[in-house]
């Protein structure tokens, strides 16, 4: 899993970014990854599912977002983390 700090350089869109929309999706994908490997193995983990669940909708409105607002940019950030849609 690679660490915040180097998730927030890639994707931070000026020099002291580190809240735009992109780097909080690109954070919360990393997040969800790892924990999906945790439920894999640990799969009555319910309280995590849960948090997993949480996250995933975080993200989904942070990128719902980025579609009403910067188009292009959203598809690059679909194309960049792999996600469906």
């Amino acid at each position: 899993m690679a660490t915040k700090t180097e998730i927030i350089t890639e994707y931070k869109t000026h020099e002291k970014d580190t809240g735009s929309s992109e780097v909080q999706i690109a954070l919360l994908s990393a997040r969800i990854n790892h924990l999906t490997e945790h439920l894999r193995t640990h799969r009555k983990d319910f309280h995590s599912r849960r948090g997993l669940l949480q996250m995933a909708s975080r993200r989904r409105k942070l990128l719902d977002y980025l579609k009403r607002t910067d188009l292009p940019k959203y598809n690059e950030m679909l194309q960049k983390l792999s996600l469906r849609r």
